[in-house]
């Protein structure tokens, strides 16, 4: 897992989780139809080099999560068909 040393990595990782949320949607729209959960994990996230696959296949749940290589992840809404991310892991950063 990436662990940040500072500040700025750490919005770095979380901006790339809003990134592949952004994606995701962008996909979906450009898609102009309902778009299946698993099509936009095969068609985004996996390539993206982001996705920790195996924590994300053993602890996805209901509703899904995907689990990146970093403190992050991206959590399925079904009431807004949409992703966001959330924190999975410490952020140990040092402040001095």
């Amino acid at each position: 897992m990436v662990e940040p040393k500072t500040v700025d990595e750490a919005f770095a990782l979380v901006e790339q989780a809003w990134k592949l949320s952004d994606d995701a949607r962008e996909y979906v729209k450009n898609a102009g139809r309902e778009v299946p959960l698993q099509e936009i994990v095969d068609k985004i996230f996996l390539p993206s080099g982001q996705v920790d696959v195996a924590k994300t296949q053993k602890e996805s749940g209901n509703p899904p999560k995907i689990f990146l290589n970093s403190p992050y992840g991206l959590q399925y809404r079904p009431e807004y068909k949409d992703w966001i991310p959330f924190r999975h892991g410490a952020l140990n950063i040092p402040f001095d």
